[in-house]
């Protein structure tokens, strides 16, 4: 699983549709299995499943008639296609609300129905662009898990600006910011690029307002004693400031925000 982080509008979404066919690119070479996509788009689609970030659903019909629909436009036989939509039911668990119209379906559900019909063709690659966007914390980590879950098998690239939507399950991090490649390399190595440049130590409320104009802050904390501030930064910023393990989202803001091209 390849997990391509960065902030909004960093072309992340501009990136997924060139590498699904849908968007050309204005330059450079896409290529699967040595192949252009650019020139033999059907090479890659016909094992391509793709999730958009804006996912639409037609609210009249219900979770098995959608994706009946969506498997015929895929060329798959009526046979083959009842059969693969019974078993991804039963994967996204939507068993039980196969027969209800997708209008009234909540977010977690729709884009569950989303990724049933990326697999219908059980694709070799799995593009899903920011497929957690709107979910509440608990739709969240379920469709977090899910997509782990389907990594085993194929290739997945995930495309967020949620870093816990990568944390625990990519085995390959890829960071862009203003279309541009930052850095891309496994989760250890992006934390060791991190690592004794991560500080924390406690300050007022008045502190804290003048912190901020000059340090990467990476998480903040008010308790009863003071703001417990979380600081990105090559050098220690204060005398009383502690060293501390990286975590993703210290790299992550480390790498996006100075904006270090390799």
């Amino acid at each position: 699983m390849l997990g391509l982080l960065g902030p909004n509008g960093a072309g992340k979404s501009t990136l997924m549709r060139i590498l699904a066919t849908v968007t050309d690119k204005t330059e450079g070479v896409v290529t699967w299995n040595s192949v252009d996509i650019s020139k033999h788009p059907d090479e890659l689609r016909q094992v391509l499943g793709y999730l958009p970030q804006d996912f639409g659903v037609y609210p009249n019909l219900n979770a098995w008639e959608f994706l009946e629909y969506m498997a015929a436009i895929k060329g798959l036989d009526a046979k083959s296609a009842h059969r693969r939509i019974d078993e991804l039911l039963q994967l996204v668990n939507l068993v039980d609300s196969a027969k209800r119209p997708l209008g009234g379906y909540s977010g977690g559900m729709r884009q569950r129905v989303g990724i049933a019909q990326a697999l219908l063709n059980d694709p070799q690659l799995l593009i899903v662009d920011e497929p957690t966007a709107g979910l509440d914390p608990e739709e969240r980590v379920r469709f977090r898990n899910l997509i782990a879950d389907l990594s085993g098998e194929r290739i997945v690239i995930l495309s967020t600006h949620i870093v816990s939507d990568v944390e625990a399950t990519a085995t390959s991090i890829a960071i862009i910011n203003k279309g541009q490649r930052v850095t891309h390399a496994a989760p250890e190595a992006i934390l060791g690029a991190v690592e004794g440049k991560v500080w924390t130590w406690v300050v007022s409320s008045e502190e804290f307002s003048k912190l901020k104009q000059g340090h990467l802050i990476s998480n903040t904390a008010r308790r009863s004693d003071g703001v417990h501030v979380r600081v990105v930064s090559e050098q220690k910023p204060n005398s009383d400031a502690q060293s501390v393990a990286a975590n993703l989202e210290d790299a992550y803001l480390y790498f996006a925000q100075s904006s270090r091209i390799q």
